[in-house]
């Protein structure tokens, strides 16, 4: 299959205005769409004018949920270049998550070409400040005009770009955490582990209830004993008890973070003790209480490491450290963010220089 690219008139274009950017607000002038049928497989791949879709009232996504998406990024790289992180990681994982919402897997090669040629046309929108990227978002959602509970047999798949700031709006700052044991975000046999809107949904009760008591996020628990820390919101969790960086184990119910992944793979470079397993929420507590737990950091594409300064639970809330960023979560966000921006040698290749 090839893709055509389809020229975006010069009076079409957007003017750029890259300072003082928000998150997820501004979209760049061009994006790859492709259509899939049982008859033709994937087929009639473009990139093409940034535009709206229409789609029939009927459309089975908006009643039966059938979507799945990705988060990557593209840095201002050395040299005056631009660079991917990781984003094969990110296109294999979208496959994991079309087989288990009944979807047609892409051809991972071939978007990444695609993807590429695509961040190269819009490298004009690649913001050069600290804390900023290309934020790039693919995503697939089931087309037929039917309502019936079953699979659609018609997809579309396309890729947006959007430049961005921090995701917090408070940028670096230490965030407080409020840890949720009465709503639940996925269980075993579920969706968790697929990066669909569904889990996303789930979370929002709890995250806006969370947001009026003074937290920034939610901490799930496990479904079934609400014993188990989970993971947060839009992050993957991590905590440092006794020296040693612990992160609850992948069990089906915890989205496999490609920047999870990158984490402790630089930790054992790093020499960094890791261990996942299951972390008891009481293990937390009492930890912070008795200092054994001295860092929690979120780990996340939009976020990167996000240390947290509060654990609310049970009506009460326990201090993280001494109220500063901690050793490792600020050793783990420079060396990570280095390597993003090229200013740390890419010992891992995981960087995709065009």
């Amino acid at each position: 299959m090839e893709y055509a690219i389809k020229e975006v008139p010069s009076a079409s274009l957007k003017q750029k205005n890259l300072e003082n950017l928000k998150f997820g607000e501004m979209f760049t002038d061009r994006m790859f769409v492709m259509e899939y049928s049982p008859k033709n497989g994937w087929h009639n791949a473009k990139i093409e004018a940034f535009h709206n879709f229409s789609f029939s009232p009927a459309t089975m996504v908006f009643h039966y949920g059938q979507e799945i998406f990705e988060g990557m990024k593209a840095f201002a790289y050395k040299d005056g270049k631009v660079a991917m992180f990781r984003p094969m990681e990110n296109l294999i994982r979208l496959n994991s998550s079309a087989e288990r919402l009944c979807m047609p897997k892409i051809d991972a090669d071939f978007v990444f070409k695609a993807l590429c040629e695509l961040v190269k046309l819009e490298r004009g929108w690649v913001p050069a400040k600290k804390e900023t990227s290309l934020y790039i978002r693919p995503a697939m959602i089931g087309t037929d005009p039917i309502i019936k509970v079953r699979s659609s047999d018609n997809f579309l798949f396309y890729m947006i770009l959007s430049p961005v700031g921090p995701y917090f709006s408070s940028g670096s700052k230490l965030s407080k955490i409020q840890v949720e044991d009465n709503y639940v975000r996925a269980s075993k046999g579920g969706m968790g582990f697929a990066k669909t809107g569904g889990n996303y949904a789930a979370s929002i009760k709890a995250g806006m209830e969370a947001a009026k008591k003074g937290y920034d996020q939610v901490l799930w628990l496990d479904a079934e004993e609400r014993k188990f820390a989970e993971e947060v919101g839009s992050m993957n969790i991590f905590f440092v008890i006794k020296d040693t960086l612990v992160t609850p184990a992948l069990n089906g119910t915890i989205l496999p973070g490609v920047t999870r992944k990158s984490v402790i793979e630089l930790a054992k470079h790093l020499k960094i003790k890791v261990e996942e397993r299951k972390v008891a929420i009481t293990e937390v507590i009492e930890g912070l209480q008795n200092g054994s737990v001295s860092e929690v950091f979120g780990t996340g594409t939009a976020c990167v490491v996000s240390p947290v300064g509060t654990l609310g639970y049970k009506g009460s809330n326990f201090a993280v450290g001494n109220g500063e960023i901690g050793k490792y979560s600020s050793i783990l966000y420079d060396y990570l963010t280095g390597i993003q921006y090229g200013q740390k040698d890419d010992l891992f290749s995981w960087m995709t220089v065009l």
